[in-house]
């Protein structure tokens, strides 16, 4: 299917309006009533509303700047010697496949290059990071409205989903940037001299 076809975004942006909308009825009957368990609800739904619209927006910005094109060879993307041993410690091996794909088509060997897997790869680790810190802009709703561990709890679950996910890009990479080389190779023996 095509990209558009993928039904992981039309959920997220279908729950997104579904809280953004329960978080305004229950602002509103909170406003009208002062029934005080009204206010962490609205802001409860309000953050998740938050959590799944802007993790579209980043994700959509991502792709108007980079369109799943990255250089490889960046600094950024390589792995650090300690991650072997994290991804160990954290078993990224054992849970690596039970991760939701938001784009699986992108990562699909059979319709794309090794090569463009591991810059999707890039781009998909670019937009977990920068959700892992917009998490946390949430919190400064709590100065004026409270309900601090609300918009705490809500922020952390979103930065360590985000978190988990940027591993697993960082975990995966390394061996997609292998089997593009593998493909460079066999496609300049195959070329004709």
């Amino acid at each position: 299917p095509e990209r558009g076809s993928d039904p992981m975004p039309k959920l997220v942006r279908n729950a997104a309006l579904f809280f953004l909308g329960l978080s305004a009825g229950h602002a509103l009957l909170f406003s009208q009533t002062g029934w005080s368990p009204l206010l962490p609800l609205a802001v409860t739904f309000g953050t998740a509303a938050y959590h799944l619209g802007v993790r579209l927006l980043t994700g959509k910005a991502f792709d108007r700047w980079m369109n799943n094109r990255a250089d490889l060879t960046r600094r950024w993307y390589q792995p650090r010697p300690w991650e072997d041993k994290l991804y160990r410690l954290l078993r990224v091996k054992s849970w690596k496949d039970r991760m939701p794909t938001f784009y699986p088509d992108e990562f699909s060997p059979e319709k794309h290059g090794w090569e463009e897997i591991a810059q999707v790869m890039c781009q998909s680790e670019l937009v977990h990071e920068t959700n892992i810190v917009t998490s946390f802009l949430p919190l400064l709703a709590a100065i004026p409205l409270g309900a601090f561990w609300v918009f705490f709890v809500t922020s952390l679950a979103g930065a360590v989903f985000d978190l988990s996910l940027a591993i697993l890009q960082r975990y995966n990479r390394p061996r997609g940037v292998r089997l593009a080389a593998r493909q460079r190779r066999v496609a300049a023996r195959k070329e004709p001299v």
